[in-house]
């Protein structure tokens, strides 16, 4: 444990004993052992940055070192086709938490000046939060890790306990952070400083049920200077990385193409995921400590998925001019383990979407969907839990002019500034090798499919008048 963990552990011991971490922070305190046990599922929600489904061992690569994500999905439930609304952070992670699309939420690309400094103001407050409603029906809540939604010195949305990082991504060693109000540079790497304050958390919660936000910066860049410690620095020093396609540059690639083939960067892409993977165990060992383990719900998922060479690219949506909607971009791994509620070591094909994750989680909880905005998705819980539920498999995602529909056969992405579109029959081609959709063959399941989208974001688009975003470009 760094010497930073140690003293933040020291002061949250002293604020936990005159009246809780929240106190702190100036919001209401933890509940005390007094009050009547409740026995409603708390939630470990752990998310990575910039994760392909692809770089897990329990999704098929056979490199990577990741017992314990792996134990989570042997002892739980794994979908194999769950989907980020947007294949880049900022818009994704609101979606998430407000059950919103971009074109309802606002945030279309990933937030730069709003973050900290005289521009900083919170771009979700004027929506209901997954952890607004769980407060409310008291759960306590707490942040350790990225936020990257806006304004992140200050607690949002009904957090009690708030550890962050300034901006959308940290350096791994010596990083800046947000604790208790306060930006500072502490000693150490970053993903064992997200582990020991959420471990600090689950040590210090009460009866109370809670949830645990643990957002991960890794495997997000900053990759060259990176200094993972041991045994992870070294862990992929000799590996032949045959998990990663060797794919010609995509003539759409536009950044970082440097990386790609560069076995030094794949190594600590590996490295900093494996470390995540051992701070999963760590905290795991501590929900078995507490003997809540059983009745807490763990969740693991990424914002969006990653590309390292995979169709020639490296990065996410953006690594591409045009904005890309390739598998590897928007495909992440979702899995869910609570021993009292959901079977073992199930595998669903459904597909789903990071606009279904609010309604699930709300629904695991015994809540419901607030009233508001036209909500877009649907709780999978009947899934989780192994009933017969009907489902349909259909997904959509937007990035700025890009939209797409995903279903169980077929991939279509249409551009609003007349193209390129694309076309892919899943089935026969899951590389997205044959673009068909200039094929007059296929010309009526293009114009179906693209009827499903224009109907689509015309009942849930708000026009939302002021689009944020780095690089934004409104749809025509």
């Amino acid at each position: 444990m760094t010497e930073h963990a140690q003293l933040s552990r020291r002061d949250l011991i002293r604020t936990t004993l005159a009246g809780g971490v929240a106190l702190a922070l100036g919001r209401m305190p933890f509940p005390r052992s007094a009050e009547a046990a409740d026995n409603r599922p708390n939630i470990v929600f752990i998310m990575t940055d910039d994760q392909g489904q692809w770089s897990l061992g329990c999704y098929g690569n056979l490199e990577i070192q990741t017992p314990n994500i792996d134990r989570l999905a042997a002892e739980g439930v794994r979908f194999s086709h769950a989907y980020a609304a947007t294949p880049v952070c900022s818009p994704s992670r609101a979606t998430f938490m407000t059950g919103l699309i971009p074109s309802q939420h606002g945030i279309h690309d990933w937030i730069k000046n709003e973050n900290v400094g005289p521009r900083a103001r919170c771009l979700v407050d004027r929506f209901t939060l997954l952890t607004e409603i769980l407060a409310q029906n008291g759960y306590t809540c707490g942040l350790s890790g990225k936020w990257h939604l806006g304004d992140s010195l200050c607690p949002h949305k009904s957090f009690d306990y708030w550890f962050t990082i300034p901006g959308g991504s940290s350096p791994y060693n010596d990083p800046e952070v947000i604790w208790q109000g306060k930006t500072e540079k502490v000693p150490g790497y970053i993903t064992d400083h997200i582990t020991d304050h959420a471990i600090d958390f689950i040590e210090h919660s009460g009866q109370k049920p809670f949830f645990l936000s643990v957002q991960y910066n890794a495997p997000h860049s900053p990759w060259d200077s990176a200094v993972h410690p041991e045994p992870f620095g070294s862990l992929y020093r000799d590996c032949p990385f045959d998990s990663i396609p060797k794919e010609p540059v995509h003539p759409w690639a536009s950044a970082n193409i440097n990386h790609i083939g560069n076995s030094r960067t794949l190594e600590k892409y590996f490295a900093s995921i494996s470390a995540v993977d051992a701070g999963v165990g760590r905290i795991m060992e501590s929900l078995a400590k507490k003997g809540i383990d059983k009745n807490t719900i763990v969740i693991y998922a990424s914002d969006q998925g990653f590309q390292c060479g995979h169709n020639g690219l490296w990065g996410k949506g953006n690594a591409s001019n045009p904005r890309n909607m390739y598998e590897e971009s928007i495909l992440i791994p979702l899995i869910f383990r609570c021993p009292e509620m959901l079977p073992t070591g199930a595998v669903l094909d459904q597909l789903v979407s990071a606009y279904d994750f609010m309604p699930t989680i709300l629904n695991l909880s015994g809540l419901s969907m607030p009233q508001g905005p036209r909500y877009v998705g649907h709780s999978y819980s009947p899934l989780l839990k192994g009933e017969n539920a009907q489902w349909e498999d259909i997904v959509y995602g937007e990035y700025g002019r890009t939209r797409m529909i995903r279903t169980s056969e077929w991939k279509y992405v249409h551009r609003a500034d007349g193209g390129p579109h694309e076309l892919y029959n899943m089935i026969l081609d899951p590389r997205e090798d044959r673009n068909v959709a200039e094929d007059p063959f296929h010309k009526s399941i293009r114009l179906e499919l693209r009827g499903k989208i224009d109907k689509w974001f015309d009942e849930y688009s708000e026009g939302d008048a002021n689009p944020v975003g780095q690089e934004y470009h409104r749809p025509e």
